[in-house]
């Protein structure tokens, strides 16, 4: 079977994996060919590295915080 590059279609899996071809394939023999799958979104790593990530920013902006906040109350003591 050769296929057109034209006719290649992409469509969205839902959430179970399943596709939607379209009334077009009503009631008709359908071929279909998985040819490349790319992540709906970040995998654990990606994910991980990111939640490092916002951990450290938030400990560093907490430390900033602290010391701004001290400063502070020491001025209105003053």
């Amino acid at each position: 079977m050769k296929v057109d590059a034209e006719e290649l279609q992409t469509n969205e899996t839902d959430d179970r994996g399943r596709i939607h071809l379209g009334t077009e394939y009503a009631n008709k023999r359908v071929t279909v060919a998985v040819v490349d799958v790319e992540a709906a979104g970040p995998d654990e790593d990606e994910l991980a590295a990111a939640y490092r990530e916002a951990s450290e920013s938030a400990a560093t902006l907490a430390e900033d915080w602290a010391e701004t906040s001290e400063d502070a109350w020491n001025d209105l003591d003053e």
